[in-house]
């Protein structure tokens, strides 16, 4: 049989930069040094303790609103896109990448000036005499740094499948009786639902994972896991405790990626 030889530096890099990295977490969560190496389970043990598990849920329920708001809003903005000729979609598309340029560190901290007591928003408002409003350092104000960051791929996956849609399927049901609203309900939305799983996958994974805009933008008042993650790495040095965060979170983002995908085939399965 013939090796195809163009794989093995893929291969190398995948073992090197995956597998050895994953390996190595591995190691650290489950051994302690104490005079010696041992293996040992406690690591994983305090993730279980109350006041983590109060951090991990906090940061499941964030990156969850976070994904719907951005469903809500982006799947409008896909149908839009899909729906405009093919100058306005290079215009829309433009305006959605430009800022994605720009550093995400950056992006960031440009919230955090139009959002602070004397920003850009609460000096527009004491202009009609209204403010200051304590916008920054809340939960709403991380979730709304993650919906600005992380917008644009729920838009694109969506834009993707509803730019390939067969225009003689909404003919048909037009010629059927279907309004609008009905065609979209039993045509163009079961039909995007591949692009919708994909938005939410890559929404859903950085949302949870995230831990520079919840440190910015709610000031330390709101630690996520990728916070906590942060902190045992470069500040306790709990390297064992940290790995098994980490342990603990590639478990949670494998599940949620499983049970989209299952949800993805059963939906594909049913259209057929």
């Amino acid at each position: 049989m013939k090796r195809n030889w163009s794989l093995y530096p893929y291969v190398i890099w995948m073992a090197l930069f995956t597998i050895v990295p994953i390996l190595m977490i591995l190691y650290y969560s489950l051994t302690v040094t104490d005079g010696g190496w041992s293996l040992t389970l406690s690591h994983y043990a305090r993730v279980f303790e109350p006041l983590y598990l109060i951090v991990i849920g906090r940061s499941i329920q964030l990156a969850l609103v976070s994904t719907v708001v951005c469903f809500v809003l982006g799947y409008p903005v896909a149908m839009i896109l899909a729906n405009s000729s093919a100058k306005q979609q290079f215009s829309l598309i433009v305006l959605f990448v430009v800022p994605m340029w720009m550093n995400f560190l950056a992006r960031t901290y440009a919230w955090m000036s139009i959002l602070e007591t004397n920003g850009v928003i609460n000096s527009f408002l004491k202009l009609f005499g209204i403010g200051p409003f304590s916008m920054l350092y809340s939960s709403g104000a991380v979730v709304l740094g993650m919906v600005y960051n992380y917008l644009p791929f729920m838009v694109f996956p969506i834009f993707t499948v509803l730019r390939k849609l067969d225009p003689s399927l909404l003919e048909a049901a037009r010629d059927l009786g279907a309004n609008p609203v009905k065609t979209f309900l039993k045509v163009i939305f079961p039909l995007s639902l591949p692009g919708v799983l994909s938005g939410i996958t890559m929404v859903f994974m950085p949302s949870v994972t995230t831990f520079v805009i919840s440190q910015l933008l709610g000031g330390g008042q709101f630690i996520l896991i990728g916070n906590l993650i942060e902190q045992q790495y470069l500040r306790s040095y709990d390297w064992g405790f940290g790995s098994a965060l980490s342990v603990i979170l590639t478990i949670i983002i494998l599940v949620s990626m499983g049970l989209i995908s299952r949800s993805n085939a059963y939906e594909e399965g049913g259209l057929m």
